[in-house]
């Protein structure tokens, strides 16, 4: 079934943009709602974003407005525009399916925001 393959994190300054690319296989992507996931400080990963197979997307309260997730089901890939990024934005990211599976988690990708 494979995992999937986050990238794009790095040192970004507050204020700053990212945008994060996630790639998997036509398998995971194929009618399945995706989402970019959030690991804190107790490594729980929470959920913070989530597109459905059509397009219809939500977001995590503190995110809506900044953050912009889509797909392109054509080349399963997912992605995550950040913008106007502070630094309580500082974790690992990873997308999953929503609900996720666990052997579908990749290495994540990670995102230090600076003052």
């Amino acid at each position: 079934q494979g995992r999937l393959v986050e990238s794009g994190g790095g040192l970004v300054q507050a204020g700053g943009s990212l945008r994060l690319t996630c790639v998997g296989s036509g398998s995971i992507f194929s009618y399945n709602t995706m989402g970019w996931y959030r690991q804190g400080p107790e490594n729980a990963r929470e959920l913070w974003a989530y597109i459905t197979h059509d397009g219809r997307a939500n977001y995590e309260d503190s995110v809506k407005g900044r953050f912009r997730i889509s797909r392109d089901n054509s080349k399963n890939t997912l992605y995550l525009q950040m913008n106007s990024l502070k630094q309580e934005d500082s974790c690992v990211y990873f997308c999953n399916t929503s609900p996720f599976r666990r052997y579908y988690w990749g290495q994540g990708t990670q995102v230090p925001v600076s003052p």
